[in-house]
């Protein structure tokens, strides 16, 4: 009996030390180790055909919900769609760096949504941008949380 509250006093340690590792790199402006990491932004524009547009917003739904709750790297997607025009969608998409990126792309809930909307795009065209003041984003997401 012993020896099992032993393991699982151990494991509890374990993992208060790697949330408090995790965290501490999430919030060091992106430099771990004395390299610098810079945050990935990128805009998304996408046209749909319009006989896909419901099917297609519920799916990126999904998609956006489950990358944010489940990926630490992934700090927004941001799907939106045009007032005058519901085939033109724009996501803007936030990451820890390219490599959270690349893990991105690798996840079942990706490749889901890759797979099941290929055919309702007409048009992708993605725009990597570069943040001009990347302090005010940091106030965004605090002030979100308000």
């Amino acid at each position: 009996m012993k020896t099992i509250v032993k393991l699982q006093t151990k494991r509890s340690s374990f993992s208060v030390a790697g949330i408090i590792l995790i965290t501490t790199m999430l919030f060091t402006s992106g430099t771990i180790l004395g390299q610098k990491k810079e945050i990935m932004v990128r805009l998304s524009e996408i046209e749909i055909y319009p006989e896909y547009v419901s099917q297609y917003k519920a799916i990126l739904k999904e998609e956006s919900s489950a990358s944010v709750k489940l990926e630490p790297g992934v700090l927004a997607i941001f799907p939106m769609s045009q007032k005058n025009d519901s085939t033109q969608i724009r996501i803007i998409e936030m990451y820890q760096d390219k490599d959270s990126y690349q893990l991105h792309l690798k996840t079942p809930h990706f490749q889901k949504y890759k797979t099941t909307t290929l055919k309702m795009v007409k048009a992708l065209k993605l725009v990597d941008m570069n943040a001009i003041d990347p302090e005010s984003m940091k106030m965004l997401f605090r002030k979100m949380e308000e």
